[in-house]
This record gives C-alpha cells, structure tokens and sequence, in this order.
C-alpha cells in the first residue's frame, strides 16, 4: 500500500471488504440466479437488458475512460459524477466527527457540503484578490493543512468560479510537502476548456494526489452523471470498498460510450475551440460595459464578474430570459455574478440585455 494510503485511511476501515455484489464476482454462466433479478423483461425495455444489475465499474468504460485520461484501468474509479468522489473520499479518509478537510473559497460548494454531512472540520484559506485574478495561496493551505491535521486539500483547476488554473509544479511542490500526511484532491471539471496539462501526470511520482474529472461539462453529459477519480491503486481499491455496489446505471453507461467514441471527441474538440472564442468575445463585451467592475480571467467555461448594480444587472437578465449564477451570497462576491459561456448567440442576447439595463438606468 502506498505511504500516504496506509498512513491517512481510516483504520477501521483497513480491513472493510465493503459489500460483495452479485456483479462483483468473476462468474460464468447462461442462466443467471445469483442476484434475485426478474426472469421477465419490464414491457419498456425491448431488448431485456434492464432487468440484470450492472456491472459495478463497468470494464469496457473504465478502459475507454482510462484510454482517454492516460492512466491504467486499476488508476481509476466511475461514479456518479465528481459529486460521489468527493463524498467517497471523505468517506475513506476522514473520521466521522473527527477529519479535517481545507479548501480555498469561494470555491465549488460539495467539498464543504460533503465535509458538514460527514461531520468533518473545514479549514479555510481563502483566495486572494489581486491583479492577476482570484488565486489561491498553495504555502498558506499547506501550512494549514499541517497545522489543522487535515487528510483532505481540494484544489480546483480551473478554479470554479475564480477561473484560475493552476500551475504544476507548484501543486506537486505542495504534495511533496504533504507527503503522508495529507492527500491533495485536485478537480479538473473544466480543464479541457483551458487546453492544458492535467494533474494526472503527477500521479506517478506524488502517490498523495487523486484528480477528479467529470463527463458533464465538456462532454455534455450533465444529466446522465457520470465521473472519476484517478489516483494510484491503493487508493482506489480503498474508494472502491466504500462505493454504493451499482453506481452506474446501464442506459448511462452506453451514454457515456458514445459520448466517447473518437468521432464524438473530435466534436468535443472542435466545441472547446468554440468556447474559447466565444469567452473572448464575451469578457471584452463585458470589460466595456460602465456597469460591469470588473472580469475575471478565466480558463474555464464561464466568466465572474462584478457589478456596480448586481441586483440590477441580475434582474435585467432574467427579464431577458437569461439565467446566470448569482454568486453574492459567497464569501468575497458580494457583487457578482458568474455567467457561463454559451453559445455566440446567447453571449450576444447576454451583453444585450446588460446593455438595455445600462440605458434604461442612465434615462
């Protein structure tokens, strides 16, 4: 096992099998009694598949998936979303009432949300606001993460809603710090809108970073749920004794395939090419608008930005049909709103119905 695994997992957890399912066993056969399924076919399904359990890591999706990200089969673990890696990861490695997790708000709400469920402290470091952007402080959570005894530092790259992306060699710096002591989680949601080298190429030299990626944003499945965590073995068979024993469904799996398939990701290609170009457009659309304070540089899929009337500038948008994300009950964003890049046509009705409030409030 490896150094950080055996030093941060919870010990009454080292010798959990968790639960052994019917699909979890190597078996053979042409008639299947070993999991109390239906003999009959529901009406709905025409070919009959729906009545077998899936397969708990689906083999022939973990191997396109692992394809994809560069990593061996037994490096990665599907489920849904990023959502249940975070969750699993506390699982695994936080004592109920007693673990300690750091993040850097404000940041993506599910590692606070799945720390509080799982009664474990968060410790804050939070971003800095300066010249070059919203940026996290990797030193500072690093001192923090000792200090407080955490396991857990989630790091999001692309940082949602910062946009900042960050750089590699200081994430591996701070995992070399943290070696044994703290596992750093590092959320790759939006990376392929950034165009940028993945975590996962830390993976073999740092055995304390896992990466999360997720098909529901750049692949366009973000109703079907699915996701991963990459890391190295051990740590994956220990999330892999803690995961609920079919968390994908079978109609999902065939989703994720074709959205796979190589002439699904040449599209997925040519759409993030799209993205970029319409981001463009829409921050200078912004940054020349009197009411907007200010834009973020991003690297992923949407653009903060402050307003002097966010309240205004909210209501404008929704009047127009355009739903943003309002982001000032956040700590630090008490005039902001994040925006997501859509297609060239919705970034211009955006910029629109900002400008028609601008006029309007001006008269």
């Amino acid at each position: 096992m490896s150094a950080t695994v055996n030093a941060l997992l919870r010990e009454d957890l080292r010798d959990f099998g968790g639960y052994k399912s019917a699909r979890s066993e190597a078996l053979s056969g042409s008639i299947w009694l070993n999991a109390n399924e239906s003999a009959w076919a529901n009406p709905g399904d025409a070919d009959g598949r729906l009545r077998r359990y899936p397969q708990p890591q689906p083999e022939v999706l973990c191997a396109r998936l692992a394809a994809l990200y560069g990593v061996a089969p037994a490096q990665l673990l599907v489920g849904r979303g990023s959502d249940e890696g975070i969750d699993l990861l506390l699982r695994a490695f936080c004592m109920p009432g007693r673990g300690a997790i750091v993040i850097a708000p404000p940041v993506f709400g599910m590692y606070a949300v799945c720390a509080r469920l799982h009664g474990a402290r968060i410790i804050d470091v939070p971003l800095r606001d300066g010249e070059a952007g919203l940026r996290a402080n990797l030193p500072a959570m690093g001192d923090a993460a000792l200090d407080g005894n955490a396991s857990l530092l989630f790091l999001c790259s692309p940082g949602n809603p910062s946009g900042e992306l960050l750089e590699l060699d200081a994430i591996a710096q701070l995992a070399q710090r943290l070696r044994g002591r703290c596992l750093i989680i590092v959320d790759e949601a939006y990376l392929e809108y950034a165009d940028a080298a993945s975590a996962i190429s830390l993976l073999a030299d740092h055995d304390n970073i896992a990466v999360l990626r997720t098909l529901s944003k750049a692949h366009a499945l973000a109703a079907a749920r699915v996701g991963c965590v990459l890391g190295n073995p051990q740590l994956i068979a220990a999330l892999r004794r803690v995961q609920a024993p079919y968390p994908l469904p079978q109609p999902v799996v065939d989703a994720a395939l074709a959205a796979l398939t190589p002439r699904a990701l040449v599209l997925t290609r040519s759409r993030m090419e799209a993205v970029h170009e319409a981001r463009a457009r829409l921050l200078d659309g912004l940054r020349a608008l009197p009411g907007v304070r200010r834009v973020y540089p991003s690297a992923g899929n949407f653009l903060l930005a402050r307003f002097t009337d966010a309240d205004a500038a909210f209501a404008a948008l929704l009047a127009a049909g355009v739903v943003v994300r309002d982001m000032r009950a956040m700590a630090q964003l008490g005039d902001a709103l994040r925006i997501t890049v859509g297609s060239m046509e919705e970034c211009r009705r955006v910029l629109a119905a900002l400008e028609v409030a601008r006029t309007e409030a001006a008269a």
